[in-house]
């Protein structure tokens, strides 16, 4: 099963502010751990939402918004997906990460047959080659 762990912004990632070289090497040797023990799929930080935008939709109209956003609690500063067994797994490797404040979020990441019956076939096999091609490209 796969996991997206959310890293919440705070007021200091928003600002663009960078993190200590401590903090820098406690999060490579987390991330050094995670790669390892074959949990690590993807991993990144995110930029600060003034260099972002949104596209905001209303049928087929489309306004692009630019960042800053204003509500910190509600915006993403970086991102990482495990590869594990179940969402304690998740949850474990987590609580080892080395923050110090802040809050992270585990979301499951859907996967082709929790749509069952109701993904065509056709995306199935799109699906199917395309994480194969990933796969190759991480091995």
């Amino acid at each position: 099963m796969r996991y997206m762990v959310l890293v919440k912004a705070t007021p200091e990632s928003e600002s663009g502010a960078m993190p200590s070289a401590d903090d820098f090497e406690a999060m490579n040797t987390y991330n050094q751990e995670l790669a390892k023990a074959g949990v690590l799929v993807a991993g990144e930080g995110l930029h600060p939402s003034s260099q972002g935008a949104r596209v905001r939709f209303d049928g087929k109209e489309r306004t692009v918004l630019d960042g800053p956003f204003t509500e910190t609690k509600e915006l993403v500063a970086g991102f990482w997906i495990f590869d594990v067994k179940s969402k304690e797994e998740a949850v474990e490797w987590v609580r080892r990460a080395p923050m110090q404040e802040g809050e992270l979020e585990i979301r499951r990441v859907f996967e082709a047959e929790d749509f069952g019956d109701a993904l065509p076939e056709h995306v199935k096999e799109w699906e199917a080659e395309q994480r194969a091609k990933q796969e190759a490209q991480r091995s």
